[in-house]
């Protein structure tokens, strides 16, 4: 689904990632793992198409398209969807409303109420966040919840998830992981974290391990456990 090769990323004339190189394959769950400031957000940001992150070289295939030239929008209508670490505020406009945005206003907008309902329920998401400005006055957790419903609406094909567990307490933790079972078939998933607590809840297929900047390793779910255990110095 989503091939990268020889990806160097800079900010300025600081090269943050090096010589990446991955295939991730459709259906699959990915986690990518490392300290901070090891370049887990700066792939996230990249694939997603950010502006502030230069390609420098390297290739971005999305289901055969190279997609290094394409703005954040035109990835967004292909399948991608990145979900921020601190999601954004915006007075005035509703979830509906951005909704109906995003989609091009193509979803009756009966079918679209219903069906928010419909997902803030299984999320447990307060009516009353769904119809105030995007996350205003909501918690940590019931911005992620608000995420995950707009991902459900969306039906991207890729979704990335930028430290979905910072900020969350372990009953949305819960409500978030469960979705994300319930939903991932024919998705891919790439989980960004530097720790493990939401892979107790959902099990990646593979874990790339990220350190200065490189992919220094990658491994199955034991992996991610045992950076639990031992952390990220002792597993190279």
């Amino acid at each position: 689904m989503l091939q990268i090769e020889k990806l160097c990323i800079k900010v300025g004339k600081t090269t943050i990632l090096e010589d990446f190189n991955f295939n991730f394959e459709k259906g699959k769950v990915y986690a990518i793992m490392g300290p901070n400031g090891s370049g887990k957000s700066t792939l996230a940001f990249t694939i997603a198409g950010h502006p502030t992150y230069k390609v420098e070289e390297g290739l971005l295939k999305f289901e055969g398209k190279n997609i290094v030239d394409l703005s954040a929008d035109k990835r967004a209508k292909l399948g991608v969807f990145l979900s921020f670490q601190t999601p954004l505020s915006l007075s005035g406009v509703t979830v509906f409303q951005l909704l109906r945005i995003a989609l091009d206003k193509k979803k009756d907008p009966l079918a679209l109420k219903k069906k928010i309902e419909e997902i803030a329920k299984k999320l447990g998401i307060k009516k009353e966040l769904t119809e105030r400005s995007l996350n205003e006055g909501a918690s940590g957790g019931e911005k992620k919840k608000l995420e995950m419903l707009q991902a459900a609406i969306l039906d991207p094909k890729l979704l990335i998830f930028d430290e979905i567990d910072t900020g969350v307490d372990v009953d949305a933790l819960k409500k978030i992981a469960k979705f994300m079972n319930d939903n991932k078939e024919g998705k891919t998933y790439l989980i960004i974290t530097h720790y493990n607590r939401i892979l107790h809840y959902i099990k990646p297929d593979k874990v790339l391990v990220l350190m200065g900047g490189k992919l220094v390793k990658t491994g199955d779910a034991k992996l991610a456990e045992e950076i639990e255990k031992n952390g990220y110095e002792k597993i190279l």
